[in-house]
C-alpha cells in the first residue's frame, strides 16, 4: 500500500494541496517575540486565513529574504561538539540590507550549507536565530538530492540557459520525482516563513529559481501580504521554456507574487511573453512602469540589475594589499600583458570559446606571442552539473595545444587555475590585469567585470602610484549574453561563438589608446559606484511598496485549487447587487432606464440555441408595460436575429451591433419618434467605406496565419485569436495605423479590441439624453450585461452626472455579470441571478398585464418562493 506521506507528494506535485492529518502533531519553531510565550500553531486547515490572529510585536515593517542557501559560513568545532556560524560576508543576501530603512528589521530563511543531525538541529535553529536572525530549513539528504541536484540543476537551470534534453544523456528528462521533491521543499520553505511571519507589516522577498512556486504557498494563507520575486539567472525565451511539462504551474505560481524583478529586459520580455502566449495575459506599460492586470491585481514587472558592495570591495582591496598578494602577481607576471577570465566550471560560461579566441589571437596578431598571458582562474562546479568531466577534459587539452604550439622558456600563454580563490586572492588578480574576458554563453548576471572594475579604481584618498590608488583603466571584452552587458556600454561586446570576432576584440582591448581606456574606465565606474547593491534593494523595495498600495485599496479573496489559486482584486465599492435595495428603489423611482445585454447575461454563454425561451419574452413583456419603464436590449447582434427572437416584444427598444442600429416601438412616449423599421444611429448610412478598408483587412488575413474578417451590417472585424499572440497582436496594430490613414476622410471610426461602429456608451447616452431633453430624466437606472463591450456602458454612466444627462439623485444600477474586474459597482453571479433581479422587478410594475403574462409571473414568483423554501 501506498504510503500516506507519498500520496500527499503527489497531491503537491499535481497541484492538490491536501489538509495534512493531525495524527501526529509536529513541533513548530516560535515566532520572533519579544515577550516570553508561544504564538499558536497555524494549522494546514487554516489555509483560507487572511490575516494572522497574533500579530508580531516588532514594531513597524520587517524584511524577511528567502532564499535556497543562509548568508552564513558553517563548520564543525574542533572538539566536534556543536558547530559554529558565522555570516558570509561574500553573500549578495547579506548585502541587501544596506538598501533598506535603518529601522527595518532583516530576517533571513533558507537552507544551511551543511548537514545538521537531526538531534542537533533544535538548538541550531535557536542559535542562529538569536545571533543572526535566520530561520533554517532543514533538508533531508534524499530530498535535498532530489530537490536541488535533481529539479533545479537538472531541469530549471538547463532550460533557463536553453539547453534543451533532447536525450537521457543530453541534459535530463522531466522526472515527476524531482519535481515533487521541488515542491515538497518549497512548501517546507513557506511553513518556515510562516513561523516568523506577520502578515500586517512584513514584506517577503524570494530569490531565484529554487523557490519559484513558494509565492502560491505564502499566498493561499494570506491574500495581502507584500511579496516579491527576483530571478537571478535568464528567464528562457517562449519557445525554450513552453517544452517545459509545469510551465503553467510555474508562472502562475510567479503571478502570485506583487512584484517580480529580472536582471534584463530580454529575460523580462520572455517573462511576458510566456504570461501571453501560454495564460493570455498582456502587459500594459503605465508611466515608465510595467504591470500585468492578472484577476484585477496589477502585477509589477521590475528590470534593474544588480549591484555590487562598494564598501566590501574596498576592504577586501585592502586586505590583499596588506597580504602582498598583488605585489607577488605583479613579480610573476612582470613585462607582460595579463587577459584575466573568472568563471565557474560550467558548461554555459564558455571557457573553452575563450581559449580558441585566444589561440586565434595569437595566430592573428604574433606580435603577442611571448607578452600576452591568458590567466583563466575555474572555480570548482557548485553541483553536480551536465557533461563536467567533458568539459575539462576539453579545456585541459586547450590548455596543452596552446602552451605547445606558444609556450617557450619564461612564458607560458596560458595559466589555468583550478581551485576556489578567495575574494582578496581574486581581486588581486583584478588589479594586475589589463582586461578581463567574459564570454559565458549564457548568464544570468555575473559581477565580475563590476568587482574588476571597482578593483583598478583603486581606494579614494589613496597614495598615488600605491597599490590602493589603483590605474584606473579597466578593459571588458564581455559576452552579449549576460545580464551586466547592457549595463556596460564602454565594453567590447562579443558573440562568444564566433571564435574570430572574440580574438579580434581582445586585441582591441589591449591595443586601445591610452586615452581611450581611461574614459571607458570613467564611464564604467561612474555607473558601477552609483548602482550598487543598496541602490538595487532600495529600488525594489519602493516599487514593491507602490505595486502593493494599490492592492490594499481592494478587496481580495482567493479563489482556486492548487497551483490555479490566485487573488481577484476588486474596487472596494464592488459588491453583490442586493435585489431588496434594488427593488425599493424601482418602487420609488418615476422615470426608470433598463438598459440589457443578451449574450451571457439573459442568456448563459454555453447554450448552443439562444433564442429566448417564453418565460424571458414575458419578463420583458412585463417590464415594458410599466409606463414608467424605457427598456432597450441592448446587444452586439445583428438586427436580423434581434427583429426575429423579439418580434413579441412590442414595446422593448432595440440596439443591435452595438447600436449602430435601434428599433424603438415604445408606445406612449412622445419624446422618441416611434418605427417599426431600423434606423441608423451612427456615423452616416454610407458603407462605401468598406470597399476602401476590406481590401486592406485582406491583405493583412493573407500574411497572418489563424485570423479572418467577419463582415457585418454596419463593420468589419478582423479577429485573430486563433493567430500567434504575439504575430497577430503586432499585425494587428499595424493593420489600425494602415487602416486610420485609408479611412482618415470617411465617416467610420477604427478602434482596435472593439467593432469598427457604435459603442453600447454611445447607445447609454443618447436613450439618457432623449429623456432628459424631454422633462423626463431617469431617476431609475439599471445597466448589466457581462462582457467588454458592456464597460462602455458602465464608464458612461460613471460620467453621466458631469454631462448633466443624469442627476446626483439618480439610483444607478451599474451590474456586470460575474466577479470579475469591472467598472461596474456590482454584479451578480450568473444569468440565472439576472433573471430572478428582473422578475423581482417586474412583480412590481403598475400597470394590468395581459392574461398570459399574468399566468407566467405567477408561475414565476411560485418557483421563486419553491427555491427559498428549499
Amino acid at each position: 500500500m501506498m504510503s500516506r506521506s507519498y500520496t500527499n507528494l503527489l497531491d503537491l506535485a499535481s497541484g492538490n494541496f491536501p489538509v495534512m492529518g493531525r495524527e501526529k502533531e509536529r513541533r513548530r519553531f516560535p515566532r520572533v517575540m519579544t515577550v516570553p510565550g508561544n504564538i499558536a500553531e497555524l494549522d494546514d486547515e487554516q489555509a483560507n486565513s487572511v490575516t494572522s490572529e497574533n500579530p508580531s510585536s516588532v514594531a513597524g515593517d520587517r524584511m524577511i529574504i528567502v532564499a535556497n542557501i543562509l548568508p552564513l559560513r558553517a563548520k564543525r568545532r574542533p572538539d566536534n561538539k556543536g558547530w559554529s556560524f558565522s555570516w558570509n560576508e561574500d553573500s549578495l543576501l547579506l548585502r541587501v540590507k544596506d538598501g533598506l530603512p535603518e529601522d527595518m528589521e532583516v530576517l533571513y530563511v533558507g537552507s544551511l550549507p551543511v548537514d545538521v543531525d537531526p538531534i542537533e538541529q533544535d538548538d541550531v535553529a535557536n542559535h542562529i536565530l538569536e545571533k543572526f536572525k535566520c530561520v533554517p530549513a532543514f533538508l533531508p539528504p534524499s530530498l535535498l538530492a532530489n530537490y536541488y541536484h535533481g529539479f533545479c540543476k537538472k531541469q530549471l537551470w538547463p532550460l533557463f540557459h536553453y539547453m534543451l534534453p533532447f536525450s537521457a544523456d543530453h541534459g535530463g528528462r522531466f522526472d515527476r520525482s524531482q519535481w515533487e521533491a521541488y515542491v515538497s521543499v518549497n512548501k517546507l520553505f513557506s511553513q518556515k516563513v510562516i513561523e516568523v511571519l506577520n502578515p500586517e507589516d512584513d514584506f517577503v522577498w524570494i530569490h531565484d529559481y529554487h523557490l519559484m512556486v513558494l509565492p502560491t504557498f505564502l499566498r493561499r494563507r494570506f491574500v495581502r501580504l507584500r511579496m516579491g520575486f527576483f530571478l537571478h539567472s535568464p528567464f528562457p525565451s517562449s519557445e525554450i521554456y513552453r517544452s517545459l511539462p509545469v510551465r503553467e504551474e510555474i508562472l502562475k505560481a510567479l503571478l502570485n507574487s506583487d512584484l517580480i524583478g529580472f536582471h534584463t529586459f530580454d529575460y523580462a520580455r520572455h517573462f511576458l511573453s510566456c504570461c501571453s502566449r501560454m495564460l493570455g495575459i498582456e502587459y500594459q506599460s503605465k508611466r515608465g512602469y510595467i504591470g500585468l492586470d492578472y484577476y484585477g491585481r496589477t502585477i509589477g514587472i521590475k528590470i534593474m540589475t544588480v549591484g555590487i558592495h562598494m564598501g566590501h570591495l574596498e576592504t577586501v582591496l585592502r586586505q590583499a594589499d596588506k597580504e602582498l598578494k598583488v605585489e607577488e602577481l605583479k613579480r610573476q607576471f612582470e613585462g607582460k600583458t595579463v587577459l584575466l577570465g573568472v568563471d565557474d566550471m560550467d558548461i554555459f560560461k564558455g571557457i573553452n570559446l575563450k581559449l580558441l579566441a585566444f589561440e586565434q589571437m595569437l595566430k592573428e596578431h604574433p606580435k603577442w606571442q611571448g607578452e600576452a598571458v591568458l590567466v583563466q582562474i575555474a572555480n570548482p562546479a557548485r553541483a553536480k552539473g551536465i557533461h563536467l568531466d567533458e568539459l575539462q577534459a576539453e579545456i585541459e587539452e586547450s590548455c596543452n595545444r596552446i602552451s605547445k604550439e606558444f609556450g617557450r622558456p619564461g612564458y607560458e600563454p596560458v595559466i589555468f587555475v583550478h581551485r576556489s580563490l578567495s575574494i582578496s586572492e581574486r581581486m588581486a588578480y583584478y588589479s594586475i590585469a589589463e582586461c578581463v574576458v567574459v564570454t559565458a554563453v549564457r548568464d544570468g548576471m555575473n559581477l565580475t567585470p563590476y568587482e574588476y572594475i571597482i578593483s583598478r579604481q583603486g581606494i579614494t584618498g589613496a597614495e598615488t602610484g600605491s597599490n590602493l590608488s589603483g590605474p584606473k583603466k579597466s578593459m571588458l571584452v564581455v559576452s552579449e549574453f549576460i545580464g551586466c552587458s547592457p549595463s556596460l556600454s564602454g565594453a567590447i561586446r562579443v558573440n562568444p561563438w564566433n571564435v574570430e570576432s572574440t580574438a579580434e576584440a581582445m586585441n582591441e582591448s589591449i591595443s586601445m589608446s591610452e586615452t581611450e581606456k581611461d574614459l571607458r574606465h570613467e564611464k564604467h565606474y561612474r555607473y558601477v559606484s552609483t548602482h550598487d547593491v543598496a541602490f538595487w534593494s532600495r529600488s525594489f523595495l519602493q516599487d514593491m511598496e507602490r505595486t502593493c498600495a494599490e492592492h490594499f485599496r481592494k478587496r481580495c479573496w482567493g479563489i482556486g485549487l492548487g497551483f490555479g489559486f490566485r487573488v481577484v482584486a476588486l474596487d472596494p465599492n464592488f459588491r453583490k447587487l442586493s435585489i431588496d435595495d434594488i427593488v425599493a428603489a424601482y418602487c420609488k423611482a418615476k422615470n426608470r432606464a433598463i438598459l440589457l445585454d443578451y449574450d451571457g447575461t439573459l442568456m448563459p454563454q454555453n447554450l448552443i440555441v439562444k433564442t429566448p425561451s417564453a418565460e424571458i419574452l414575458s419578463l420583458l413583456n412585463s417590464l415594458c408595460a410599466d409606463p414608467k419603464n424605457v427598456v432597450f436590449m441592448v446587444s452586439g447582434r445583428g438586427r436580423e436575429s434581434l427583429s426575429q427572437w423579439f418580434h413579441p416584444c412590442k414595446k422593448l427598444g432595440l440596439a443591435a451591433e452595438h447600436g449602430y442600429f435601434l428599433r424603438v416601438k415604445l408606445l406612449g412616449l412622445d419624446w422618441w419618434p416611434q418605427r417599426e423599421e431600423w434606423e441608423t444611429y451612427g456615423q452616416g448610412s454610407d458603407f462605401g467605406w468598406m470597399q476602401m478598408a476590406e481590401p486592406v483587412m485582406k491583405s493583412y488575413t493573407e500574411a497572418t496565419d489563424g485570423s479572418g474578417i467577419e463582415r457585418k451590417e454596419s463593420s468589419l472585424v478582423w479577429h485573430y485569436q486563433d493567430a500567434d499572440p504575439v504575430f497577430g497582436y503586432s499585425q494587428a496594430k499595424e493593420m489600425l495605423d494602415h487602416l486610420e490613414s485609408v479611412l482618415a476622410n470617411e465617416p467610420v471610426a477604427v478602434k482596435s479590441g472593439q467593432l469598427i461602429g457604435v459603442s453600447k456608451g454611445v447607445v447609454a447616452e443618447k436613450i439618457f439624453t432623449s429623456m432628459t431633453e424631454k422633462g423626463e430624466q431617469a431617476d431609475f437606472v439599471l445597466c448589466i450585461g457581462d462582457d467588454r463591450s458592456d464597460e462602455d456602458m458602465f464608464e458612461l454612466i460613471g460620467t453621466a452626472v458631469s454631462k448633466n444627462i443624469l442627476s446626483y439623485n439618480t439610483e444607478v444600477f451599474a451590474c456586470t455579470v460575474g466577479q470579475k474586474p469591472s467598472k461596474a459597482k456590482y454584479y451578480l453571479d450568473d444569468s440565472t441571478e439576472v433573471v430572478s433581479m428582473l422578475e423581482s422587478l417586474a412583480e412590481e410594475t403598475s400597470p394590468a398585464v395581459s392574461s398570459d403574462d399574468e399566468d407566467h409571473i405567477s408561475t414565476r414568483r411560485f418557483n421563486r418562493l419553491a427555491s427559498f423554501d428549499d
